[in-house]
């Protein structure tokens, strides 16, 4: 990995988005991160659409868009002419096949890597719910045969 390459793990999480019940990455936090311009990144999923169907990447609808808006407090999209498009993290793998920079390689493996570390913590949390669960169900029934 390049030593200039020095992006804090909570920079990116912060640009992961829940949209359509999938944890999504944004094609401008995407290009960012990668240097390159979002129309550049964008002409090359253009090139390879075949590669990225719509589980891979989708544009977001102008409700959607105001949505996560609102939601993120910002008007930091400000001269957005188009909507954006919406990687999941299948999509964002793809990516490092369309896009061969070594900072986009570098970045893309990070984003990979903390897309698993978050699907290892929803894993870790919910065994923990369903344990309290187990454990509400148990004292529910003592208060019960008790009262």
């Amino acid at each position: 990995m390049e030593k200039s390459l020095t992006i804090p793990d909570e920079v990116i999480i912060n640009k992961i988005f829940l949209i359509r019940s999938q944890k999504v990455m944004l094609d401008k936090d995407i290009s960012i991160l990668y240097g390159v311009t979002t129309g550049n990144l964008n002409k090359a999923v253009k090139r390879n659409l075949r590669r990225f169907p719509v589980d891979f990447m989708f544009q977001l609808t102008n409700e959607e868009f105001k949505n996560l808006i609102f939601q993120n407090g910002t008007s930091s999209w400000g001269g957005t002419r188009k909507l954006p498009y919406a990687f999941s993290e299948q999509g964002v793998a793809m990516l490092s096949s369309v896009l061969n920079s070594d900072r986009a390689i570098d970045v893309n493996i990070r984003i990979i890597r903390i897309f698993s570390r978050l699907r290892e913590m929803l894993l870790t949390h919910k065994d923990i719910l369903l344990k309290l669960e187990q454990l509400e169900n148990r004292f529910c029934k003592t208060v019960m045969k008790y009262n």
